[in-house]
């Protein structure tokens, strides 16, 4: 069985019946953990482990756990900083800040990868342009090139723990107010200006070798009338075409208020899908969900599948070996000594 282009949630810390069957619906490629999911590092693979099983090839199972204020596993994991914090580094000591970048990106997926999770969806490649209260500290930087060069760090930190990278939110989430999970944001911006600002991190990204690319719930009114992840032109005509990227597409979440401009629940997954994604996120509505792998049909796309499938964890590390390294302690310190540097104090609660 091949992996669907639907990724959905769960309710709670096991599997039902009803889930089960769900996640054997062929239209379905993977799943997505929030806190609620979460109760325990031994809980939560034990969870993964299982969802692995059902199927072949394996479901991805994947999470949102950057770092700072969105981070879904708190209990056995180690506090991961926000990536702003890494920034403010880069200003004083780029090459310090490089060495920090790597080491948080690699403390992230390995501790993920032990629990067989398979990808975090980060970094975020936004700019913090002072505006958007749902960026902010999740982004490196204000300005694209110490967020490319920040980013690529964390990114090859990722990839030595064994984990692809999935840069956010294209072409960037930084230059609009708005929240997308409860407003339709709206970028007024020139296709030129974001093409010299806001997309320099993810071209430099794809360079480098980013497996995976999430757009953004927001539309830039100058350029076309649907948010990107709707968008051919955002995603076929600048995404592959202009940037030459052959990974993933995935939607961001299907349920957020920015993506209600595409109609129902099934509308807007055959939008995303018909724009370029390869995958779509149909989180937090069990209801949602259910009507997408209802009414959506048959779906075939081999190239979408190759890409996909190489969005699996690599390598087998198990949370008690992990814990006996070196390595992992010296990284762990270097995380917990950048979270309590007073001099790096965002003021943010």
């Amino acid at each position: 069985m091949s992996l669907g282009p639907v990724l959905v949630d769960l309710k709670g810390t096991t599997l039902s019946d009803a889930e089960r069957e769900m996640l054997r619906h062929p239209l379905v490629g993977g799943v997505i953990y929030f806190t609620r999911n979460f109760e325990s590092p031994e809980q939560i693979a034990a969870l993964t482990s299982e969802i692995h099983a059902l199927r072949d090839p394996p479901l991805l199972v994947c999470v949102d756990h950057e770092g700072g204020r969105v981070q879904r596993f708190k209990t056995g994991f180690t506090r991961l900083p926000a990536v702003r914090k890494l920034g403010q580094v880069y200003d004083r000591d780029a090459k310090h800040a490089r060495h920090l970048a790597e080491t948080c990106g690699w403390v992230m997926a390995i501790e993920l990868r032990a629990a067989g999770i398979d990808f975090s969806f980060a970094p975020v490649l936004d700019l913090d342009r002072g505006m958007s209260k749902v960026i902010g500290d999740r982004a490196f930087h204000s300005r694209p090139e110490p967020a490319a060069d920040l980013a690529h760090s964390y990114m090859r930190g990722m990839h030595l723990a064994g984990m692809a990278a999935t840069g956010k939110h294209f072409p960037g989430h930084g230059g609009c107010e708005a929240d997308s999970h409860v407003d339709v944001p709206v970028d007024p911006r020139r296709y030129e200006d974001i093409l010299i600002e806001d997309i320099v991190p993810f071209e430099r990204m794809i360079h480098y070798g980013m497996e995976a690319i999430m757009p953004a719930h927001v539309i830039y009114q100058n350029v076309d009338a649907q948010p990107a992840g709707f968008s051919k032109f955002w995603l076929k005509d600048v995404l592959r075409t202009r940037l030459g990227f052959q990974g993933v597409i995935f939607s961001d979440d299907l349920n957020m208020e920015g993506a209600r401009v595409a109609g129902g629940y099934v509308e807007r997954a055959r939008a995303a899908l018909a724009a370029g994604c390869d995958i779509a996120l149909v989180c937090n509505n069990p209801q949602a969900a259910q009507q997408v792998l209802d009414g959506l049909g048959t779906h075939s796309d081999p190239a979408s599948q190759a890409r996909l499938i190489r969005m699996h964890g690599r390598g087998v590390i198990e949370r008690a070996q992990l814990q006996q390294q070196t390595q992992w302690h010296q990284a762990v310190e270097r995380l917990n000594e950048l979270n309590e540097d007073t001099t790096l104090d965002l003021g943010l609660s």
